[in-house]
């Protein structure tokens, strides 16, 4: 834990905070149909153009259930769009490399992580996509995902902040101005800044370069349909190649990397994500993706406030969130410092930490800092190989994603998760004073209660009941590469990145075969539209409620009594629900470890 470390640290928590009041008054714009922004005589002839085409009438607003509706046809239209995208690409123009169909089952999961704003990746960019299956399939999906998630926290707002209204807006008209006035102009800047730093963006088949140290390599061998050749036994039959060139892969990287840490996507044009030098090239780019993946999600907390005429509260969510934040990287920063005492005990100096897994250009720090972000975030874009983190490094990790991603969170998802727990810690501070709970004015009955815990417990139940499915079948095992506590862990944060929508893996688990890429994609589909249903419903609910006045009795959602409830609540959820299956993956992982230090 360096110095230079914590002077990063200040610096990106320092700049974080003061972004915070600008995005969010411009998100406090964007979001009302009435605001008026700086790119106004640009884009609001373009926006009414979108309007005329699509026939909507932007003053006509929807009820919560219509509002949900609209998102589940146009996400599930979307979907069906991409999955036809990909197991076409062989057909369609863009694709230098003569790239073949996406098999059905991948093709699946894929269409369904990029709707579900997931971006779980059974695959290798490269060599599996053509430049049209990424631009069209997945960076369209990178964009309207991202905007489905703000429209969602923008309508819970708003059922807080209007009252005996049945309306929370329209989603076509939400959907629109998110992706115009603010997904679009701020990607647009963040790609051409990246390709300053070197990300490339072309059009142009990949280039071979010749190996200045020929070497050979072995490989299963394949027959002409690409499927491998085994022997009698079963086992596949390898051959030797000379490999004396590479293939260095080219395409449209910027346009996508710059949505998908702003939209905290997370997918990666290339197999390396955030670690490939043609995504992530210098420290400066690597600094700036880590804050742009917390920009729209801390922004938002300020949009609440102003909202509902509390600033005070949208800054208590804030630091809600910053200091689950800074818990948990201090945690995964002096984990990844502290090293392996295994190694230790071998004679092996391991004077800088673990590195195993982590770019050298990139260090500890940057690496544990990366890994807290995306996963607190639900971005799922990674710098290093979580894998590869020692046991505590990963718990945090996996936990972070547990939670809920409601640490700033995905765009809108955070936000929405984060209200979630905000109405069952009122709800639990109304029962330890007495009192009927009250949020903002209004009561909290036991419809919010009910349908803010069924919105936890889906995610809950895809986690632990598909990873148990998956831990008890032989096709949850086939494809695992260890045993033991990390194989467990490998599993659980398969499906709790999938349930969660953040889509970062624990390499070791190859995830690329018919149960998987089925169960994950259901997890994925449940643990984003099952969750956005009960949020739906919350919104229409606080929407129709009328206020109460304020009374010296009412509970204050502000200050560091609330905060830190807020902070308690969310914690002692997750650490009843998972604790028992991280003490047996990580913790138990964890104690193995040292083990051999107490030995020797």
């Amino acid at each position: 834990m360096d110095f230079y470390g914590w002077i990063q640290l200040t610096v990106f928590i320092s700049l974080l905070l003061l972004l915070t009041k600008p995005i969010g008054l411009y998100l406090y714009r964007v979001l009302d149909i009435q605001g008026r922004t700086f790119l106004d005589p640009a884009l609001k002839p373009v926006e009414r153009l979108f309007y005329r085409l699509f026939r909507l009438d932007p003053d006509k607003e929807q009820d919560w259930k219509s509002y949900t509706l609209s998102i589940i046809v146009f996400s599930l239209t979307g979907l069906l769009l991409t999955y036809g995208i990909l197991r076409l690409q062989h057909l369609l123009p863009l694709n230098p490399q003569d790239l073949g169909p996406v098999s059905p089952d991948l093709a699946f999961n894929t269409a369904i992580s990029f709707t579900t704003n997931t971006n779980w990746q059974n695959y290798a960019g490269e060599s599996t996509l053509s430049y049209f299956s990424q631009m069209v399939g997945l960076t369209f999906h990178n964009f309207v995902s991202a905007a489905v998630g703000i429209a969602v926290a923008t309508v819970l707002v708003r059922g807080i902040a209007r009252h005996t209204t049945k309306t929370v807006g329209n989603f076509w008209v939400d959907l629109v101005r998110i992706n115009l006035y603010l997904l679009l102009p701020l990607c647009f800047v963040f790609a051409v800044f990246l390709v300053s730093q070197g990300v490339i963006q072309n059009f142009k088949p990949y280039e071979k370069a010749v190996l200045i140290e020929p070497g050979t390599a072995e490989i299963p061998k394949k027959d002409i349909n690409g499927k491998e050749i085994k022997d009698e036994k079963g086992n596949p039959v390898i051959e030797r190649l000379e490999v004396n060139s590479q293939l260095i892969p080219q395409g449209p990287v910027a346009s996508q990397v710059a949505i998908k840490m702003l939209g905290t996507n997370g997918g990666g044009f290339f197999n390396a994500n955030a670690a490939h030098p043609y995504e992530n090239p210098t420290p400066l780019s690597n600094f700036l993706q880590m804050l742009s993946i917390f920009l729209i999600p801390s922004g938002l907390t300020y949009y609440l406030g102003r909202m509902v005429k509390k600033q005070q509260h949208g800054w208590a969510i804030w630091s809600a969130m910053a200091l689950l934040f800074f818990a948990a990287l201090l945690v995964c920063w002096y984990a990844e410092t502290s090293g392996n005492p295994r190694l230790h005990a071998l004679g092996i100096n391991q004077a800088t930490g673990n590195m195993e897994g982590k770019e050298v250009r990139f260090g500890i720090f940057n690496s544990a800092l990366f890994a807290v972000i995306t996963t607190d975030a639900s971005c799922g874009a990674v710098n290093s190989m979580h894998d590869s983190f020692t046991p505590l490094g990963g718990l945090i990790t996996l936990f972070n994603i547990q939670l809920g991603g409601v640490v700033f969170g995905g765009a809108g998802a955070g936000l929405y998760g984060m209200l979630t727990f905000v109405v069952l810690a009122i709800f639990l501070a109304g029962l330890m004073i007495g009192r009927t709970p009250e949020y903002l004015g209004k009561k909290i009955d036991a419809y919010d209660v009910k349908v803010s815990v069924l919105a936890m417990l889906i995610s809950i139940f895809c986690i632990l009941g598909f990873s148990g499915a998956a831990l008890v079948g032989k096709w949850g095992l086939n494809t695992l590469g260890n045993t033991g506590p990390h194989g467990l862990s490998e599993i659980l944060y398969a499906y709790s990145s999938a349930a969660g929508n953040n889509g970062s893996a624990f390499a070791g688990l190859a995830g690329n075969s018919l149960w998987y890429n089925t169960t994950l994609g259901l997890a994925m589909l449940f643990g984003r539209f099952f969750v956005i249903v009960p949020v739906m419903a919350l919104a229409g609910n606080m929407a129709k409620k009328k206020l109460v006045p304020l009374t010296g009795g009412t509970f204050p959602v502000w200050g560091i009594t609330f905060t830190l409830i807020l902070v308690g609540t969310i914690l002692i959820v997750g650490a009843l629900t998972f604790l028992p299956a991280l003490a047996m993956g990580p913790v138990v992982e964890h104690f193995l470890m040292i083990k051999s230090a107490l030995i020797y």
